[in-house]
């Protein structure tokens, strides 16, 4: 079976804010680094009204965590898609146990070891759109969304699933919905290694957590081992 194309759904909801004049919606954004951001920003700032939430509590170490903070937190004031847009930056609070809790790992230690897009990836996208979802009901947003299926790495498929399905038994009009997205798309993960380069942001070797980090460098200690055997 085909799968939905969220990209083409997120620009239709563009031309319609385009065609129609309409004011632009508050969107409550999820982001996990500025690299991510950028391209994100430069997309969207222009039809939505942009708040970043900076919810990650999976980043390994606390050290790590603040540098991609930093480095998001730096770009804001020069980057112009954000500065003209008047973008604000909302951080939440960094307790790791309440990754562990969420993905469960004493229960199934196995999950450490999972390559991304497994089980505990999933886990993950959840729980910290959760967040967002809660935070963007409590302050009257219009949409949520996040900046993680920029990464050819996430699985943007289980990330738009995961955002429709908190929205999906709110009965209530008002509400905020799930944006529809695979950034990915459109060139946006090239896009975003430019602005990257453009803007001196570092750019972390691996996606966040403890067990991405640990299996990131066995794997390349793997291959540097490989190359010097031959």
């Amino acid at each position: 079976m085909k799968k939905e194309n969220f990209q083409a759904e997120l620009d239709k909801i563009i031309f319609d804010i385009k065609t129609n004049n309409l004011p632009k919606p508050k969107l409550l954004l999820h982001a996990c680094c500025g690299p991510c951001s950028s391209y994100v920003l430069e997309y969207l700032a222009d039809f939505f009204d942009i708040t970043i939430l900076y919810y990650n509590p999976n980043i390994y170490p606390q050290e790590e965590y603040s540098r991609r903070l930093n480095e998001l937190k730096n770009l804001l004031p020069i980057f112009p898609p954000a500065l003209n847009n008047k973008i604000t930056l909302i951080e939440e609070n960094y307790d790791p146990q309440e990754f562990y809790s969420a993905i469960h790992i004493k229960e199934h230690p196995e999950r450490a070891h999972e390559p991304e897009k497994g089980e505990r990836c999933r886990l993950c996208y959840e729980f910290r759109l959760k967040k967002a979802y809660s935070y963007a009901q409590l302050n009257n947003f219009d949409y949520f969304c996040t900046t993680l299926s920029i990464s050819p790495f996430k699985d943007s498929h289980k990330i738009n699933e995961i955002g429709l399905a908190l929205t999906s038994n709110n009965t209530n009009p008002d509400a905020p919905k799930w944006l529809p997205s695979d950034f990915k798309k459109k060139g946006g993960f090239k896009r975003s290694l430019e602005l990257s380069s453009e803007y001196g942001l570092y750019r972390q070797q691996y996606c966040g957590c403890v067990y991405s980090k640990t299996n990131t460098e066995a794997a390349r200690e793997k291959i540097e081992q490989e190359q010097h055997s031959d």
